[in-house]
C-alpha cells in the first residue's frame, strides 16, 4: 500500500492493524502516526516489536496492542495472544479479542509472556507439522499409502488436542488412558522417552523463546 493510501486509511479507521514485516513496522507506523484519530487503536502483528518501540513510533499517548496469532488462524483454528498498553480500555480489549476469536481462540497476556507464547503457540505449528510428517513416514514404512497416512496422523493430532481442551484432563492422564499394560502404546512411549522426545521439545522451545527475546532487544 502506498504511503498516502495508508495515511487515508488511518484517518478513518477506529482500529488500525499493522501487519507488515517486523523490519519495516516502525517505519510504517511512523508514517501514519500523525494521520491517526485521537482515539484510534493500533494493533501490531509483528514479532519482536515491543510496546515501547511501538509507542516511540506512534506517540506515547496512543492506545496500542501487540497481537501474536499463529498460522492455524488460516483455517479458523488459530490461537492469538493480545497484549495492551496501559491506555487501552477494557472495551477496546474486548473488541480486539472478539476480532481474533473470529478465526480461533484468543487470550490477553502480559508482555513478558510473549516469548513463551512464541514458543508454545506462534512457532508451535511447525513442530506439530514435523510430528505429523514423522508419524506419516512411519506409517508409509509399514505399507500405508502416503495420502492416507497424512490423514490418519493429522486426525490423531487434532483429536488428541480436542480431548485436552474439552475434557479438562491432564495430558499425562489422557496418555495413560491409551497405554495398556504390556501393550503397543506403552512400548512406543518407552522408545520416545529413551530417545529424549520430551527433552528435545523442551530444549527446542527454550531456544525459540531465547531467540524471541533477543529479537525484541535488537
Amino acid at each position: 500500500m502506498l504511503r498516502r493510501a495508508r495515511q487515508e486509511v488511518a484517518q478513518v479507521a477506529d482500529i488500525v492493524f499493522g501487519a507488515v514485516k517486523p523490519g519495516i513496522m516502525v517505519k510504517v507506523l511512523s508514517e501514519i502516526a500523525s494521520s491517526l484519530n485521537k482515539d484510534s487503536l493500533v494493533v501490531s502483528i509483528a514479532a519482536g516489536i515491543t510496546l515501547e518501540q511501538l509507542a516511540r513510533a506512534l506517540g506515547h499517548d496512543r492506545k496500542i496492542v501487540r497481537a501474536m496469532p499463529n498460522t492455524p488462524s488460516l483455517v479458523n483454528a488459530g490461537m492469538t495472544s493480545v497484549t495492551p498498553n496501559a491506555l487501552v480500555t477494557p472495551e477496546d480489549i474486548a473488541d480486539v479479542l472478539n476480532i481474533f476469536r473470529c478465526f480461533g481462540a484468543a487470550e490477553e497476556i502480559a508482555e513478558p509472556m510473549i516469548h513463551p507464547v512464541v514458543g508454545v503457540s506462534g512457532s508451535a505449528p511447525a513442530y506439530v507439522f514435523m510430528f505429523i510428517e514423522a508419524m506419516a513416514d512411519a506409517a508409509v514404512l509399514g505399507g500405508m499409502p502416503r495420502a492416507q497416512a497424512y490423514k490418519f496422523a493429522a486426525q490423531a493430532v487434532m483429536g488428541s488436542a480436542k480431548m485436552v481442551l474439552e475434557t479438562g484432563k491432564h495430558p499425562g492422564e489422557l496418555k495413560d488412558m491409551v497405554c495398556s499394560p504390556g501393550g503397543t502404546t506403552i512400548e512406543a512411549v518407552r522408545v520416545l522417552e529413551e530417545k529424549g522426545f520430551r527433552s528435545a521439545v523442551i530444549e527446542a522451545m527454550a531456544k525459540c523463546m531465547e531467540k524471541s527475546e533477543k529479537m525484541s532487544k535488537s
